[in-house]
C-alpha cells in the first residue's frame, strides 16, 4: 500500500492534489500513448540530477498510477534502483483533461527561453565552485561558449614574461653580447612604451627589425 504524506495545499482554489504520497516504482504504468521520448544519455542526466538534489519533483499519476507526467523521472528512478517515489494524484482530471496536460506538460516547459547574459553569468560563477557542470543537463558545446562569454584575460601585470612562458634560452658570446645590447637599447630608445619593454619583449623587436 502508498504511503502518503501531507502536504501544504498549493493549488489556491482547492482543486487538484492536495497531498503526495510514496508509491512503489514497479506499480506506476506508464502512459502507452506517451509522445515525449527519454534517451539513454538524459535518463542518466536526471538520475545524476536525483543523486546530487534528491527527487524533488514528485511524479504525478491518476487514481490507477497511470503515469500523467514524470516518466523520465521514473525511468531513472528505475535505474538508481529506487523502490518508492514521491507522487501526487490528480483525480480531479478527465481523461481527456489528462490526455491533453500529458501534452502539455511536456510542450509548455519547451516554450520557455533562456536570458543568454544571465545564463552565462550564473554558468560562470557556478564554474568556479566545485559543483559537476553536467547535473544541469548543458552539454560541453552548449557549456563553451557560454562560459567563454564571461571569460576575461588575464591583466598585463598578472601575464608572465615571454621569455619565462616559453623557456626559451639564448647563449652569447662577449662580442655578440655587446652587438645585442646596443640593439636592445637601440628597441628601448625607438620604442614609445621606453622602459616599460622587458628583454624578451625587446629581443622580440630585435628579431623582427634586424633578423627579417
Amino acid at each position: 500500500m502508498a504511503k502518503k504524506r501531507t502536504e501544504p495545499n498549493s493549488n489556491g482554489g482547492g482543486l487538484g492534489a492536495n497531498s503526495v504520497e510514496y508509491v512503489p516504482v514497479a506499480d506506476l504504468i506508464p502512459y502507452a500513448r506517451n509522445a515525449r521520448t527519454h534517451s539513454d544519455e538524459q535518463i542518466a542526466q536526471i538520475a545524476g540530477s536525483i543523486q546530487e538534489f534528491g527527487f524533488n519533483n514528485p511524479v504525478l499519476i491518476d487514481g490507477q498510477n497511470s503515469i500523467i507526467a514524470g516518466h523520465g523521472r521514473v525511468l531513472a528512478a528505475g535505474r538508481l534502483k529506487l523502490e518508492q517515489v514521491p507522487c501526487i494524484r490528480l483525480i480531479h482530471l478527465t481523461d481527456i483533461q489528462k490526455r491533453a496536460y500529458i501534452l502539455a506538460d511536456n510542450k509548455l516547459a519547451l516554450n520557455a527561453g533562456w536570458d543568454a547574459e544571465v545564463l552565462s553569468l550564473e554558468l560562470a560563477e557556478l564554474s568556479q565552485s566545485d559543483i559537476d557542470m553536467t547535473l544541469m543537463g548543458f552539454a560541453d558545446y552548449e557549456l563553451d561558449p557560454l562560459l567563454a562569454a564571461n571569460w576575461e584575460p588575464p591583466a598585463v601585470e598578472d601575464m608572465p614574461d615571454r621569455e619565462e612562458q616559453h623557456g626559451h634560452k639564448i647563449d652569447f658570446n662577449s662580442d655578440q653580447w655587446e652587438t645585442v645590447k646596443v640593439a636592445l637599447e637601440k628597441c628601448r630608445g625607438d620604442n614609445e612604451r621606453g622602459d616599460e619593454l622587458t628583454d624578451s619583449q625587446c629581443m622580440e623587436l630585435v628579431c623582427q627589425n634586424f633578423l627579417a
